[in-house]
């Protein structure tokens, strides 16, 4: 028996059936249950016996051509990756990024109920391996796309940094279309997958008015609806459960239905054809994200400013705050035009640096307040800033007015 081999098991009065796993201990044996779980049982007590061979390569071996139906809006799907682009590699035991847009359209039919399809892949990788210098081949591909004739466009997409994504394309992009990011948080060969759900609410989103960048995912545990996330408010706040995205600081734009793909909208959003395309793709990368922590030594700020970095946000304590012995790093790198943004590790509610003495200290030494942003947003609309102001006071502005709905005047106390 091979590895990927469908095999029954017959323990003292029990059967299991599933694909055999790779396993690291010597006299046992693992295999995926269709359940989705693993399970390792002693070989010497079990019986064995083959139910199927590998089938490793069905999937690619059956891709159907994508069909074209006269009536259906054009949507482009481009693929970064991620689990929603997975399987399991019985080979390793490990989930790896293997199937490209084509075999996402392919493996969920109800999609081509919804639009017709043009798939590219973009990259194939696991989104912990994103780059800034990625970003903006994906923002000129989805440009690409547009200027072809896209009414909508999807990105597949891993979904541990997918609102780094997320925040990059809403800074680069101005689009008078749908541009949505989905993900799945298990694989498509697991019964509990949410890649079929996701991916059919991303598409009745590219299909809507709703132009702007955004996240589809799972708004509960249950297959009933999917939540529509602004790209500048989105974080996943939990590493395995399918409801783990969430708005923050902002309700979502809205939600769809999963059975009647009605759209229901909470937000005002900018609608489809309001404004032309344009595409600002300049990012800075040498911008850092740093997080404060009790006792930590200044010489932290030091240590970016010496490696000549352009930017820095501190993600502070409460209302934005760090140690006093902290202060004079964020004085030294304003000083040398390095802009320090302030953002807070409570992620709900907004930074106020005037209520405390540390704060004002902060503010007098250069530090941006970073309004009610999000850290890791902070960091991306930084390293956009940086790399397309013409001056140090030009960033400090753009830092702290609304460019994509990343900041509100006012933050709701109830999300």
């Amino acid at each position: 028996m091979e590895l990927g081999d469908r095999i029954s098991v017959k323990r003292n009065d029990t059967r299991y059936e599933g694909v055999l796993m790779p396993c690291r201990r010597e006299g046992y044996l693992v295999m995926k249950l269709d359940n989705g779980y693993n399970i390792g049982l002693c070989a010497e007590k079990c019986e064995l016996q083959l139910l199927q061979k590998s089938q490793e390569n069905k999937l690619k071996g059956n891709i159907r051509p994508l069909q074209t139906k006269e009536g259906l809006p054009q949507v482009s799907i481009l693929s970064t990756g991620g689990t929603i682009a997975s399987k399991v590699d019985y080979r390793t035991g490990a989930v790896t990024s293997q199937f490209s847009a084509g075999e996402i359209i392919s493996a969920i039919p109800e999609l081509e109920e919804i639009a017709n399809y043009h798939a590219r892949v973009i990259y194939q990788i696991l989104s912990e391996n994103m780059r800034a210098e990625y970003w903006i081949k994906l923002a000129q591909s989805v440009a690409e796309e547009i200027r072809a004739g896209a009414e909508g466009v999807i990105i597949t997409h891993g979904t541990d940094t997918m609102m780094y994504t997320a925040a990059a394309l809403s800074f680069m992009l101005k689009t008078p279309v749908p541009v949505v990011i989905v993900g799945s948080q298990r694989s498509s060969d697991r019964p509990s997958s949410d890649a079929s759900m996701n991916a059919v609410c991303a598409a009745t989103v590219a299909i809507s008015d709703i132009a702007e960048v955004c996240v589809v995912m799972h708004g509960t545990t249950s297959d009933d609806y999917c939540s529509i996330h602004r790209g500048t408010r989105v974080r996943k706040m939990h590493s395995s459960r399918r409801d783990a995205f969430q708005s923050i600081n902002q309700a979502p734009i809205g939600k769809v239905d999963y059975l009647t793909r009605k759209i229901q909208t909470f937000q005002p959003y900018r609608r489809r054809g309001e404004v032309e395309l344009e595409v600002m793709d300049k990012l800075e990368s040498q911008c850092a994200l740093v997080k404060y922590t009790p006792g930590s030594s200044p010489e932290i700020l030091n240590y970016y400013i010496d490696k000549g970095y352009r930017g820095i946000v501190l993600e502070g304590t409460g209302l934005g705050h760090v140690a006093s012995d902290w202060i004079e790093g964020i004085k030294r790198a304003t000083e040398e035009n390095i802009p320090v943004v302030v953002t807070s590790q409570c992620l709900r509610g907004r930074i106020c640096d005037r209520v405390y003495d540390t704060g004002r200290y902060m503010l007098d030494a250069g530090a941006i307040e970073g309004e009610d942003m999000l850290p890791e947003m902070a960091l991306v609309k930084l390293m956009w800033t940086v790399a397309n102001a013409k001056s140090q006071k030009e960033i400090r502005t753009l830092m702290k007015r609304p460019l994509a709905g990343e900041i509100s005047h006012s933050t709701p106390i109830t999300v």
